[in-house]
């Protein structure tokens, strides 16, 4: 028994091709949101490009930007074949190629969903992506005269003051490595000898943080330095008070922003997938009903569309046979292939007779 069998008469046939038709528009157009998509999250990927690790986050918006072209390509070919189809005699040139281009359309949606899965999934990549970036980024924050490092400081600033962050993890981050160039430390100076002089590498090492940490919406003014000294300050409680940083790390910042944007982005691919899915029925159903035509000179006669010509068991079923038969062959092939190699390295035995 066919899966979802549905009669169909001349009228229905129109309205399937011509509503066809406008939903294959609608889903180039949502082919070129698809795309823009994937542009915009690639270009703001590559403006924090420096505080990334790696490549790998680049997967999603490269996914969404082919198949956003992709999309578009199939279903501008779709809306050509429903159009043509109102037509039996322009139909008939696109009889051949309609069962190989619904089985691309198969895999094409499976892509779809596939790509709409990862721009769920990829927080924990992106997530390990931008720990490792933000940490080799602070570590070079204080390289200003070393080429193509003296951009980082600018980087890490803006990044801070634009976000609302400070430090990878938190503010405490910026204690555990030199962030202040030897360009500006007086070496003659007893403090600056005594703090080197008591770290292992050999580094200046303060409890302090770059300014693009400070809150601006805090009322008091900005304690960037000695930030875990109580007497270095007035009426000020390192343990209990709120300081005036960002309380929040930047991976945590970063992480939101870019996760929650790929999820509105997954969201908007699944509604793109459903549509496609919807699409590739009702072509499906058309392909059929005309097929089905006991009599192509009474263009009004009734016929019968269906998804799967048998039910989805029995398709299944002979999808397998069919795979059994080809294991078969090609063991046959291979036992007849080494059969003929056995046989050619044989050599007859010659007997002579003196």
């Amino acid at each position: 028994m066919a899966l979802l069998k549905v009669k169909f008469n001349q009228k229905k046939r129109v309205k399937l091709a011509q509503g066809l038709w406008l939903m294959n528009w609608f889903s180039v157009f949502a082919g070129i949101l698809v795309f823009s998509m994937g542009l915009f999250l690639k270009i703001e990927l590559r403006k924090r490009s420096e505080v990334m690790d790696n490549s790998e986050s680049h997967f999603v918006p490269n996914s969404l930007i082919l198949m956003g072209i992709l999309s578009c390509a199939f279903n501008g070919f779709a809306g050509k074949i429903c159009y043509d189809s109102l037509d039996p005699a322009k139909f008939a040139k696109w009889k051949p190629l309609l069962k190989p281009y619904l089985a691309l359309c198969f895999f094409f949606n499976i892509l779809i969903f596939f790509v709409a899965l990862i721009c769920f999934l990829m927080r924990g990549s992106l997530e390990s992506t931008l720990a490792q970036g933000l940490k080799n980024g602070m570590k070079f924050y204080r390289d200003t005269d070393t080429p193509g490092r003296c951009f980082m400081k600018k980087t890490i600033d803006m990044l801070q003051i634009e976000f609302k962050c400070c430090g990878n993890s938190g503010f405490k981050d910026w204690f555990e490595i030199q962030w202040i160039s030897n360009r500006y430390l007086d070496f003659s100076s007893k403090e600056v000898k005594d703090r080197i002089k008591s770290n292992v590498d050999g580094r200046y090492l303060v409890d302090g943080v770059p300014f693009s940490c400070c809150n601006p919406s805090s009322p008091r003014p900005c304690i960037q330095y000695q930030v875990t000294n109580n007497s270095a300050h007035y009426s000020y409680d390192y343990q209990t008070e709120e300081l005036n940083l960002w309380r929040r790390g930047c991976r945590e910042a970063l992480l939101h922003y870019y996760s929650s944007m790929m999820s509105s982005m997954g969201a908007v691919v699944l509604l793109v997938w459903l549509f496609e899915m919807s699409v590739m029925v009702g072509l499906r159903l058309l392909h059929t009903s005309l097929e089905s035509i006991t009599n192509p000179e009474d263009p009004e006669c009734e016929s019968e569309g269906w998804i799967l010509e048998n039910s989805l068991k029995d398709t299944l079923k002979s999808m397998l046979e069919s795979l059994k038969k080809i294991g078969k062959f090609n063991q046959v092939e291979a036992g007849a292939e080494g059969a003929e190699g056995e046989e050619g390295g044989k050599t007859p035995a010659i007997t002579t007779v003196s």
